[in-house]
């Protein structure tokens, strides 16, 4: 999974049904066809066709193809119904984690956004490693390169390591065209896509027309290795080679597939970038989910088609020990029938040389722009979520910090995993599962209120296919372990960082603007801002009555009757919010001003807003407050956390960050 470059998804916002009536930024931008989108998408989804049917057979072996055809019916049967339910909720190109920050509120709701964070992280960089990793592999392997390093004294003892070195010069020149600035170019991405694509159909087509006309390896295959249990994997001991045994086996261990599953979050990813024609702009977004439903289902069928194709023409025609560490077809299986290797030159007369290198460059090409895509993709992640949460430095916002960031994170972890591409399968893998599982979970969750107690209305079909993932999932998970040890740090990375950031920046104002009940208030707030000398005094209601409220106030402060004085009641909405934006309503009540907010996400922030607010008419207002009984600590973690205590010391140290002249500071009174 790898978000477009030119994605940019706006914030959603969602009618009663789940669908945004609102045109989203998207529709400022160029829109194409939607079936020239799909190429953005098959841009990471197709490009796993250089490694997945070597990947393929070193996990399954002679069962690879079994194996393939359980995947496919995955793909079809559980991801496509999910995915079109996830782009008709989330049609802006948030995904499954902008529907799963819809759905969950509050805290809860921040920490399994930042935990789903971590795995689409998790993904989009080893996204970008593994595509150059392989990209190198394509390169030293060509035979073009091995003459010119054989010239040059390279001895091919050291091809490890030149592995490695190309795989970071890749990352170097992917952060280096960053930096100056990248636009992605849907022609371009056709361009690649299509060549690339009508390539891989003449191997893998050729490899069917030959065992077509070749039934005896068919023959050989099914009955001298799936048959007689030579299936060229480490099989459980249980496993005998019998139907039920081998079925039990394809169904239990395609898990070690889950990498042709990779192309689902980019396609609802793309969705701004889709073209829905209507009259208006509810039409246009109805068009454009039932377009891209059209580009998920294409792109589905399509590399259901090349996953199958691959890997039967990958597990009969090239032998199995070209898939061993040493061997010339790891990683890069199709390349090697491409260039007439083994049995590749009886397959087709093109073959060879000239048409493998042909084939070497457009895969290079492709995998190098899938990397773009996930460079892309998390350049417009993070900034979505972290800023906005207050959990990442105002420079997230900016591109090239981030982007050395993330170069010097791709370069740490090409080092850790030394550019093998099979090694980091498991965290690619790991990172795929877990957003997909997300959208199942999401998908859930969005429709479990319509089911309300009857069980028979539960969502069923949704239920199962979680449960699926959430299998598939864990076997990934269990089988290779690294990738949930990649996706924790990544992880605890996150929330340790946005932790933090959410400390230190919780002396920032982080207002964005007051939202009038009514007009009245509006009017009322207006007129009280030219009131000489106000009084601020926050209230609790409920505690006691403004009567006894005023009395004791001005007892204790020492104010005369003339002075008026203005009561705050302030409430509570989601304290996780940062940015706020909270409702006021002005009323008189008795001939006292009371200002009552709502939605707020920290009390002291909006008590301090209004003493500013009123500051810059006049003279500063004065804000009263009485003692509080809780302790430092106490109050300091509960106004983290839940956006109250330690009121007035924050109230005062916002005001003193916010305005820098004395003379323009209201002035906090504690008494």
């Amino acid at each position: 999974m790898s978000s477009s470059a030119s994605t940019t998804a706006s914030a959603e916002a969602a009618s009663p049904s789940g669908v945004s009536a609102r045109p989203d930024r998207a529709e400022a931008r160029h829109q194409s066809f939607w079936l020239w989108v799909m190429c953005l998408t098959g841009v990471d989804y197709f490009s796993t066709l250089a490694y997945q049917p070597s990947i393929a057979f070193e996990a399954m072996g002679q069962l690879a193809p079994l194996a393939t055809l359980v995947l496919v019916g995955l793909t079809l049967a559980g991801a496509l119904p999910i995915y079109k339910h996830v782009a008709s909720r989330s049609p802006n190109g948030l995904g499954s984690l902008g529907m799963l920050e819809r759905l969950l509120h509050g805290w809860t709701g921040k920490l399994v956004v930042l935990i789903v964070l971590g795995f689409a992280a998790t993904d989009l960089v080893i996204t970008q490693t593994l595509s150059a990793a392989d990209a190198a592999k394509h390169i030293i392997q060509n035979p073009y390169w091995r003459d010119w390093s054989s010239q040059v004294g390279i001895s091919p003892d050291w091809e490890v390591k030149e592995q490695c070195y190309l795989t970071i010069f890749l990352l170097l020149l992917l952060g280096a065209i960053f930096l100056r600035g990248f636009r992605e170019v849907i022609v371009l991405a056709v361009i690649l896509v299509s060549t690339y694509m009508l390539l891989n159909l003449t191997i893998i087509g050729s490899g069917l027309v030959y065992l077509l006309r070749e039934p005896r390896v068919w023959d050989d295959w099914w009955s001298e290795k799936v048959l007689t249990g030579k299936w060229d994997f480490q099989a459980p001991d249980w496993a005998r080679p019998s139907a039920w045994h081998i079925a039990a086996l394809c169904f239990l261990f395609f898990p070690k597939l889950a990498l042709g599953l990779s192309g689902f979050e980019t396609g609802v990813a793309v969705m701004p970038l889709i073209r829905g024609e209507g009259e208006n702009e509810q039409e246009r977004l109805t068009r454009r989910i039932a377009n891209t439903r059209k580009l998920l289902m294409t792109a589905a069928l399509v590399m259901s088609f090349y996953l199958i194709g691959s890997s039967v023409v990958v597990s009969l025609l090239i032998e199995p020990h070209e898939f061993g560490i040493e061997g010339r077809a790891r990683d890069r299986a199709l390349a090697y029938l491409a260039h007439g290797e083994g049995i590749g030159q009886r397959l087709n007369p093109l073959f060879g040389q000239v048409f493998g290198t042909i084939y070497d460059i457009s895969t290079i090409s492709i995998l190098w722009f899938a990397s773009a895509s996930a460079m892309a993709g998390l350049l417009n992640l993070v900034p979505q979520y972290l800023p906005r949460y207050g959990m990442a430095p105002q420079w997230a916002r900016a591109i090239r910090p981030l982007v050395i960031l993330f170069t010097g994170i791709n370069l740490l972890v090409t080092w850790i995993f030394e550019a093998d591409v099979s090694a980091q399968g498991g965290a690619y893998a790991t990172g795929v599962l877990v957003l997909m599982t997300s959208a199942c979970v999401a998908g859930v969750v969005d429709r479990w209120p319509q089911a309300t107690y009857d069980w028979s209305r539960w969502p069923w079909t949704f239920l199962v296919i979680t449960g699926v993932f959430v299998y598939t999932t864990i076997a990934v998970v269990i089988e290779k372990p690294s990738g949930m040890v990649i996706a924790s740090c990544f992880i605890a990375g996150i929330l340790i960082t946005s932790f933090a950031s959410r400390a230190l920046r919780s002396t920032e104002l982080r207002f964005i603007g007051f939202q009038f009940y009514d007009e009245q208030s509006r009017f009322l707030w207006d007129s009280m801002r030219h009131i000489e000398f106000p009084v601020l005094v926050p209230h609790r209601p409920g505690r006691r009555d403004l009567a006894s409220k005023e009395e004791s106030i001005r007892k204790d402060h020492h104010l005369g009757p003339e002075i008026p004085i203005v009561f705050i009641e302030a409430e509570i909405g989601d304290p996780s919010e940062f940015e706020q934006a909270p409702v006021m309503q002005v009323v008189q009540e008795q001939g006292r001003f009371v200002i009552r907010v709502t939605r707020c996400a920290s009390i002291a922030h909006v008590i301090a807003v209004i003493g500013l607010e009123l500051s810059r008419v006049g003279r500063p207002p004065e804000i009263h407050f009485g003692w509080s009984d809780e302790s430092p600590f106490a109050a300091n973690l509960s106004f983290l956390l839940f956006g109250e205590g330690n009121i007035p010391w924050m109230v005062r140290e916002l005001i003193r960050k916010a305005e820098p002249d004395p003379d323009k500071q209201p002035r906090v009174v504690i008494g």
